[in-house]
This record gives structure tokens, sequence and C-alpha cells, in this order.
């Protein structure tokens, strides 16, 4: 069964990277270009992962983040942050609004699925 993973982020180049690196290993994927839009694709049709950018206009990933864990269908889908935010404490700010896990940007095309993956490996044990 394909995992499926909804990319919540502005920059087409980097949504056009994530989205390609998924696919290619056997990934289904949706995406939105911001906030509303993410919450609303994933309220939606719940994803098995959402990746969520931080820096996003209007509604940055920590508030979207707190949304998410706020629905209840989606209460138990890992969010990682996917985000060029690497300063001291900008971690700790992402796993406080909801974030599981943290990658930073600019993100390894080689390591990127299995850091990915280990979030999935991580809820499924917690759920």
């Amino acid at each position: 069964m394909n995992q499926n993973v909804l990319i919540i982020e502005d920059n087409e180049q980097n949504l056009y990277l994530l989205t390609f690196i998924l696919v290619k290993n056997g990934y289904l994927v949706d995406s939105a270009m911001d906030g509303p839009t993410g919450i609303a694709r994933a309220t939606a049709s719940p994803p098995d992962l959402i990746l969520l950018d931080i820096q996003l206009p209007g509604m940055d990933g920590y508030a979207v983040a707190q949304a998410l864990k706020k629905v209840q269908a989606l209460e138990k889908v890992p969010i990682v942050a996917v985000t060029s935010y690497a300063m001291p404490g900008d971690k700790e700010k992402a796993l406080e609004s909801g974030c599981v896990g943290y990658i930073e940007k600019p993100i390894n095309p080689e390591t990127f699925v299995s850091e990915m993956a280990v979030h999935f490996l991580e809820e499924s044990a917690g759920r």
C-alpha cells in the first residue's frame, strides 16, 4: 500500500523537488501552496504524513501545525517541519507547535526519504 504525503510548501522549486523524490520512491503526493489550503486538503482527505514548511505566506507553519492538531481526524497524523529555519530554538518551536520531526533545508535528496520515513515508523509504533 502506498503512503499518502501532503506537502505544504509555497516555493515551487522546493515543492517540485520534494514531490519528485517522493513519487520516485513510491509515495502518493498531494500539495498545497499555503496554510489554509493545506488544512482544507488534510481535513478533506487525511494523509499518512504531512511535510510542512514553516515560512509560509499569511499563516506560518507553526499556526498551521497547531490548527491541524485541533482537527480530530488529524490528531495522529505526523507532521514533519521541512524548513530553512535553523536558528537555536527553531526546532523546539516546531516541535512545540505539533510537529513530530524537523528536517533542515536544503534537503539532501540522498537521505531525505529515510529521514522522513523514520516518522512513519515512530508514529506507527505509537498508534
